[in-house]
């Protein structure tokens, strides 16, 4: 097996700690690139984050600062959800500096030296960043193997009733992510809400043993509350679920859709509609991720939480 190069784009983000420390213990995938992005909470957060986090699983990882706010329109975080510093309050080591420049710049560098079709794209945020590089680059698209993007719903949002957090914190860069023409892969909410992290799943983690990445992550668990949408049974591992198509796709029922998002000032701003039967002749190809094998995922999930450092 040779790992496929890959880069992840994130705004750490309790979900995000656990799609990344799943992504640097998955021998499926190279990690070249860290890039953090305002969105569960502001960029002086996600930036420290991300690095405290790639160090903490002994890692060697450029982080790479990127936007601090959507294209267009006011940042809004999720603190209520991740707590003040993004991590439930778990204060992480601190990591290395973060290399000097800008996501973007650092995403197309990547992508120029690399092959056609031969790179991944994570995004665990809002889709600034990658927006910025495609709209600004857009024959790098070439490179892309596959972009892998936890946003959006086919049902009822979570930021608001249309909406789910990233895709509506900027509609305006998704859009022109879905259109870049790279193969595009989509964990929805609809999906997500189907790997939900229960008491029984902090015990596990907390019976696998392992080092400090092990008892952060299972830390990080215990801090978050059990989402209403789950009906207090426990919260949804919506990054790492982006993470594990990426690694396991044998996890996940999936289709092929037609997909686009409303950039609209109205109530449906940040709206994905999906089209699964192509009737409409709108939107660009997407791979959606339909239903994931929940067991599979924690039995992938949590001995490789447990083999960090």
């Amino acid at each position: 097996m040779t790992p496929r190069p890959t880069i992840i784009d994130c705004d750490p983000g309790t979900d995000d700690a656990i799609a990344l420390w799943l992504a640097l213990a998955s021998p499926e995938l190279d990690v070249q690139l860290v890039t953090a992005v305002g969105g569960n909470v502001g960029l002086a957060h996600t930036l420290p984050n991300a690095a405290a986090i790639v160090a903490l699983a002994g890692k060697r990882i450029p982080v790479v600062a990127g936007a601090d706010r959507p294209l267009l329109g006011r940042f809004i975080d999720a603190a209520h959800v991740h707590g003040d510093n993004g991590l439930g309050g778990l204060i992480l080591p601190s990591g290395p500096p973060p290399q000097a420049g800008l996501a973007s710049d650092a995403i197309r560098a990547r992508l120029r030296e690399a092959a056609p079709r031969s790179v991944t794209l994570i995004g665990l945020g809002p889709a600034t960043n990658l927006g910025l590089v495609f709209a600004t680059e857009p024959e790098l698209a070439d490179r892309v193997a596959e972009i892998v993007l936890m946003t959006g719903a086919v049902g009822e949002g979570n930021a608001t009733p249309a909406a789910e957090f990233n895709a509506w914190n900027d509609p305006e860069a998704l859009a022109i992510v879905l259109a870049c023409g790279a193969p595009v892969a989509l964990a929805t909410l609809d999906v997500t809400n189907q790997a939900l992290c229960t008491p029984d799943h902090i015990a596990q983690l907390r019976a696998a043993g392992g080092g400090a990445t092990a008892d952060a992550a299972a830390r990080i668990w215990q801090a978050v509350k059990f989402s209403r949408r789950s009906g207090g049974l426990g919260h949804e591992q919506h990054d790492a679920c982006a993470v594990a198509w990426a690694v396991a796709p044998h996890l996940f029922r999936h289709a092929t859709v037609l997909a686009e998002v409303d950039c609209g000032p109205g109530i449906g701003r940040g709206r994905t509609a999906v089209d699964r039967w192509h009737r409409s002749g709108r939107g660009s190809p997407a791979t959606l991720l339909e239903t994931v094998d929940a067991a599979g995922f924690f039995a992938l999930l949590i001995p490789r939480l447990a083999a960090l450092p």
